[in-house]
This record gives C-alpha cells, sequence and structure tokens, in this order.
C-alpha cells in the first residue's frame, strides 16, 4: 500500500507542475485571438488534469465522516 501511496503522491506532483505550466501558457495565449483552438485545447487538457488530480487526493485523503 506504502508504494501505490508512494506513486499516486508522485504522479499527483507531476500533474499539479503539468497544471501550472498551462495555467502559464493559456495566460500568454489569451492575448492572441489566433491561437483559440490551441487555447481550446490547453484548457480543456488543465481540466482533465484537474479531474485527476482530485481523484488521486480523494484517495489519498482517507475519509473522516463516519
Amino acid at each position: 500500500m506504502m508504494t501505490d501511496d508512494n506513486a499516486m503522491l508522485k504522479r499527483l506532483h507531476e500533474l499539479r507542475s503539468e497544471h501550472r505550466d498551462l495555467d502559464t501558457v493559456i495566460k500568454r495565449l489569451v492575448h492572441h485571438p489566433l491561437n483559440q483552438l490551441q487555447l481550446q485545447r490547453l484548457k480543456k487538457r488543465k481540466l482533465q488534469l484537474k479531474d485527476e488530480i482530485s481523484w488521486i487526493e480523494t484517495r489519498l485523503i482517507p475519509d473522516n465522516i463516519a
């Protein structure tokens, strides 16, 4: 179980890093109307990352509500 948690923590770190990077790129592209398709794709990927981050976090953080 510990190695699973470690692997999930590593993946979580990678996803958060990519999410931050995409945020930076998206902020730059917002000012360039010619890149709307690329901007839409990046935003979609960012949402996918957010979903996966949330999924991992719910598995790593124990549910204390009993």
